[in-house]
């Protein structure tokens, strides 16, 4: 089988390379699954240039945690999925349900799990979910990082989102995108921000009730504040220090900031939230009952995840070196 590959030591996209490999057969308790479409995530560009937790890969890996395709055998005593299901790979292998715990790893695409850009992944069954029935494999390989975080940040936290409820997303990225249209169908009011009159134009026809061009307005925290009445009820944090304290600015009394944005660490100053008795919540992808959430969500409100641009198999790095360009918009998808 064709995989990419990153070589041990790697720091740039220079050291991934498309290899030939064997295709794997299930063992007791696994899963072969024929891979059709994988996205790409931030945290993909950090693995590739050895800023990721644990700093650069100690072993040769086949990258991102984001895959969707087809089942085409079971190894001995899987009961939850056949040949020719259609299912994604979990991002956390071990996390199935609750809350975050720390024995949820290991994550797909960073050591010590390979992740799913090849044509053929081999997985637990325990670390595979069934997609959305109204999907296509494109669409549902958006979802096991970007749809699973903005499910967690919006849905599974102490006040979920509805009607009367008020949403902040940063930028037009992934998780944002997913944020809103989630949003959207939970009934919530939802502004949107970018530095781009155009892209926030495309915010606009997703559903976003309101738009802040960040560069115009450098106050825009509080700016979202004013729009909302007072306060924004969930704040889908994605550009941690960079923004953090405009969020907190944004967000209202007894409002939650879904810290998000783990790849711009650094000191926040935390105090503004003290007078709104507001928190910080910290949300790092979520379980395997999260996603089954989000993919019968999607089903009963005809979600379809937004897809800035597609590449092939063979042009995976054209697809990463997209997704950190000013022309990201929603997901960027690698067919397979």
């Amino acid at each position: 089988m064709k995989a990419w590959q990153l070589g041990k030591g790697a720091k740039s996209l220079d050291d991934l390379h498309l290899v030939e490999l064997p295709t794997p057969i299930p063992g007791a308790g696994e899963v072969l699954i024929r891979v059709r479409a994988c996205s790409l995530n931030y945290r993909d560009q950090a693995v590739v240039t050895g800023n990721y937790f644990g700093g650069v890969i100690q072993q040769d890996l086949i990258p991102l945690s984001d895959g969707a395709g087809e089942v085409v055998s079971t190894g001995p005593g899987v009961t939850r999925f056949k040949a020719g299901d259609r299912v994604a790979g979990l991002f956390f292998q071990n996390w199935l349900e609750g809350p975050p715990n720390p024995a949820a790893g290991p994550a797909l695409g960073a050591p010590p799990a390979h992740g799913m850009l090849a044509e053929y992944v081999l997985l637990p069954e325990r670390g595979v979910t069934h997609i959305a029935a109204s999907l296509s494999f494109d669409q549902a390989a958006t979802l096991p990082c970007a749809g699973v975080t903005a499910w967690h940040a919006l849905m599974e936290g102490p006040k979920h989102v509805g009607p009367g409820r008020s949403v902040l997303v940063l930028g037009t990225g992934g998780v944002s995108m997913l944020a809103l249209q989630i949003a959207k169908a939970a009934g919530a009011f939802v502004i949107a921000t970018s530095g781009s009159d155009a892209k926030l134009e495309r915010a606009r026809a997703m559903g976003a009730d309101a738009t802040i061009n960040y560069k115009a307005i450098p106050e825009w925290g509080a700016e979202a504040a004013r729009i909302a009445g007072g306060g924004i009820d969930h704040v889908v944090e994605v550009g941690g220090t960079g923004t953090i304290n405009q969020s907190i600015a944004a967000v209202g009394f007894g409002g939650e900031v879904a810290l998000i944005g783990v790849m711009t660490r650094g000191d926040t100053q935390p105090h503004g939230l003290m007078m709104k008795g507001a928190s910080i919540r910290g949300i790092f992808v979520g379980s395997g009952a999260m996603a089954a959430a989000l993919n019968r969500a999607i089903d009963v409100n005809g979600i379809k995840p937004v897809i800035g641009a597609t590449f092939a198999f063979d042009a995976a790095k054209e697809a990463y070196r997209h997704a950190i360009s000013p022309d990201l918009f929603g997901k960027t998808v690698i067919t397979v």
